[in-house]
């Protein structure tokens, strides 16, 4: 049987480290029968034929921008059965120019809340803080085993829709130095059916200490299998 073709596209932020962090699953990629090719832009999203070979892909890009031809490849790759798989910015805040591109995903970085003002110190930690995913879908085969669980990172609050099938959600609280007067629930890891492709987004992930959080590690893994067509 021939090996399954999985692609990583990685690149964007630095801060994310979109090189040690799929660095961390390429390993589970191959002793899953995966050949794994790594690109660090979507330009490879445009090459047709090759595309047409792609089992998975595994997006950790965050922001930058892609090209109506690589956004044309990405969306007929995954309509035609290709599963795209990714975690945290890589994938719920990329290509911000792209409202297909949204769609296809499902969901949107808006915000990670702060700190309050006199614990801020001008680094990334000042959007650390503590918080609880709570699994909302236990037995699905993503999920299975897995409780609920706290982490110390930035929380993604996430703009998105009624299409996603939630596995676990969060709810970012309310305090007086915030403009918005209620706690808002937010999809933190969630699926989706895009013709014969199937979507995996994670939105715990900012830095490795998140990616190599036991819980963490086991919902990508096991997400980037399920996504796989």
């Amino acid at each position: 049987m021939s090996e399954r073709q999985a692609l990583v596209v990685r690149g964007g932020w630095e801060g994310h480290h979109p090189v040690e962090a799929t660095d961390h699953f390429i390993p589970h990629l191959e002793a899953n029968g995966f050949s794994v090719r790594v690109e660090d832009s979507p330009k490879v999203y445009a090459e047709s034929d090759y595309m047409a070979g792609v089992d998975l892909i595994v997006q950790c890009m965050t922001m930058s921008t892609i090209e109506k031809d690589e956004l044309a490849g990405l969306t007929r790759a995954v309509e035609s059965g290709t599963g795209i798989a990714g975690w945290h910015g890589g994938i719920a805040d990329s290509y911000r120019n792209s409202s297909d591109y949204l769609q296809l995903i499902g969901g949107q970085f808006a915000c990670h809340p702060p700190k309050a003002a006199e614990e801020r110190t001008g680094e990334q930690s000042d959007y650390f803080i503590p918080y609880r995913v709570e699994i909302t879908a236990p037995n699905h085969p993503i999920m299975e085993g897995i409780a609920d669980f706290d982490l110390v990172t930035e929380q993604y609050w996430v703009l998105s829709d009624e299409y996603n099938t939630v596995l676990a959600t969060t709810t970012v609280g309310k305090h007086e130095w915030e403009p918005w007067h209620r706690p808002i629930t937010s999809p933190a890891i969630w699926t989706r059916d895009w013709g014969k492709g199937r979507v995996f987004v994670c939105t715990p992930g900012h830095d490795m200490n998140v990616v190599r959080n036991q819980n963490v590690t086991t919902i990508i893994e096991r997400g980037m299998l399920w996504a796989s067509r």
